[in-house]
């Protein structure tokens, strides 16, 4: 039973780095851009939440709601401002510009708050369910079920509306989507939107779980959600939650089995297994770069 309550807690954080690589993904298979600014959005989504709930008394669906508000149009400023001028420059210069951002987003929070950790009220029923000797929390549950909704949602979006045939158009190729006829630049804004949107809905979720949070929270799990879309395939919906949910697994299995000062060194074990023996990831194509 032991196992299977790993497994249980596994899945719930396997179920927030899943929301935070689905940004990652999403931004790539657009503009083949690595955004590492995505898991300081996650913490602007924390802290949003933070407020929401212990200074303005607003409940849990209301605070992750305004939190993913606030981290869609911080996600589409920051494409905006950093990144829209950089669509034909070089991939280091983007990459450069990211960190920048990250950097910038961190100590700008910091210089108007402080360092300080901040403590997540109790907005959700501590209440455990018993399941196949399994104890099972309410927080696990609504965890479990928000994420779920979540990727739902978006997979919807993706496949069948106008802006999803859109994002998979110029995901596909650029060039051709805009001599469609498709608006290129408001189609990447809008991607950013959803991963960022994601991303706060994900540090909402977190703080929950964990009940602690900083300004520099979103590096680890940033990272660590990088590794699960690389896991699964970076640029490809799905490949994002299966690699976050492995990787939310592993680490909890890792824990389990004593090692727990080894469980962030687990998540970038596996980046290196993977690049070493399937670049392209769970699932994705190895395809041969043409010349």
């Amino acid at each position: 039973m032991e196992w299977l309550q790993q497994l249980i807690n596994g899945i719930s954080l396997g179920s927030i780095y899943a929301l935070i690589a689905l940004g990652y993904t999403m931004v790539y298979g657009i503009i083949k851009l690595i955004n590492f600014a995505h898991g300081d959005v996650f913490m602007i989504g924390a802290f949003i939440g933070f407020l929401a709930i212990a200074r303005w008394d607003l409940g849990f669906f209301p605070a992750l709601l305004l939190a993913m508000v606030v981290c869609a149009i911080l996600g589409v400023l920051i494409e905006r401002i950093a990144y829209k001028r950089l669509r034909n420059a070089t991939r280091i210069a983007a990459l450069i510009t990211a960190i920048g951002v990250s950097f910038l987003i961190e100590y700008t929070t910091i210089f108007f708050r402080g360092a300080q950790l901040e403590t997540y009220p109790d907005v959700i029923s501590n209440k455990t369910f018993n399941f196949l000797g399994a104890q099972i929390s309410m927080q696990s549950i609504m965890i479990l079920s928000v994420s779920i909704v979540l990727m739902l949602i978006l997979q919807f979006i993706v496949h069948k509306t106008k802006i999803g045939k859109a994002m998979r158009a110029v995901s596909y190729d650029v060039e051709t989507a805009r001599l469609m006829g498709i608006n290129v630049d408001n189609t990447i804004s809008v991607t950013f939107a959803i991963g960022s949107a994601l991303a706060g809905a994900a540090g909402v979720i977190f703080g929950i779980y964990y009940t602690r949070i900083d300004p520099l929270m979103g590096i680890i799990p940033g990272i660590k959600a990088f590794v699960a879309a690389v896991l699964g395939g970076i640029g490809i919906i799905p490949g994002a939650v299966a690699g976050g949910m492995v990787l939310g697994v592993v680490e909890t299995v890792v824990s389990a089995l004593g090692f727990s000062l080894w469980r962030d060194a687990a998540a970038f074990v596996i980046l290196i297994l993977i690049l070493i023996f399937r670049p392209a990831g769970i699932f994705g194509k190895n395809t041969r770069e043409k010349v």
